[in-house]
């Protein structure tokens, strides 16, 4: 399979790097990269090749990866109208819209977008993928090779659910660092120095996420086996609940889904207008 990633960014290399090491052909991959510096790191990286600019050269492949911030990909698909031919495009373009996409590239049916997370810079990314009707099982399967390079894939029926897909995997590091960096400060207040405060939460979240992935249990029940009664566990979830720290987190991911409605809405208008 031979792929073209326009956009060399940090989403790109990662997936590059999950594809090299499950034994794809770096001389199957080009990547078309507009920045100098990062054209010669992709090189020297990876051993792929690098093109400036769009070219029917450059797109000469089986599939084209649109790896491009949300706002440059009106004018990039302007540009690879023309090229196209019968490669299925993936876009991991955040909040651009499927249909819009399709419409920019001339109505073009070949087209699957996807919402990756940073987790896939280390191979452990979590991807939810959406194909437009019409979409062979062949096309579908090349779209799942290429995110699953870099971890888990999850396919949606709805594109509507994108939004949430972006709230809870796309955003959801975030979430998790967030917590991890409210424990290395509360470790630190409490006495520990700041190497064994970084490790305990670190290990503690690794090693709780492991035991949920592997036991199949439900979360509550895996909570409730730490929670003793009257013991220091329920004394720290009282003042979590009392906190509403649960529900905050739910209206949070709320919000970060209403405002992926929003990007979506604003990019579509965006992109027509560039489009015209």
């Amino acid at each position: 399979m031979n792929i073209c990633f326009i956009g060399g960014g940090n989403m790109a290399a990662a997936l590059i790097d999950g594809l090299l090491h499950r034994g794809a052909d770096a001389a199957t991959l080009h990547v078309v990269e507009m920045r100098a510096e990062a054209r010669r790191d992709l090189q020297e990286r990876f051993g792929v090749a690098v093109f400036e600019r769009l070219s029917a050269a450059a797109v000469a492949a089986d599939v084209v990866v649109l790896a491009v911030k949300p706002q440059q990909l009106p004018g990039v698909a302007a540009q690879l109208r023309p090229l196209l031919n019968t490669q299925l495009v993936v876009s991991i373009a955040a909040g651009v819209r499927a249909a819009d996409l399709s419409r920019w590239l001339g109505d073009y049916p070949r087209l699957a977008r996807a919402m990756p997370n940073t987790p896939a810079r280390v191979g452990a990314g979590m991807s939810g993928l959406f194909a437009l009707p019409g979409l062979s099982e062949t096309e579908r399967q090349r779209a799942e090779t290429i995110l699953a390079a870099a971890g888990g894939v999850l396919w949606l029926d709805d594109e509507a659910q994108m939004d949430a897909i972006t709230a809870v995997s796309g955003s959801g590091p975030a979430y998790v660092f967030y917590f991890l960096q409210a424990m290395e400060e509360g470790a630190k207040a409490l006495g520990l120095d700041a190497a064994h405060a970084r490790r305990l939460g670190l290990e503690t979240f690794r090693g709780a996420c492991r035991l949920a992935a592997q036991s199949g249990e439900p979360f509550a029940e895996l909570r409730a086996q730490v929670t003793s009664k009257g013991g220091t566990t329920e004394r720290a979830l009282q003042v979590m609940e009392t906190a509403g720290v649960r529900r905050h987190i739910g209206e949070a991911m709320a919000a970060a889904a209403e405002r992926s409605r929003e990007l979506g809405d604003a990019l579509r208008t965006e992109g027509d207008s560039h489009a015209e």
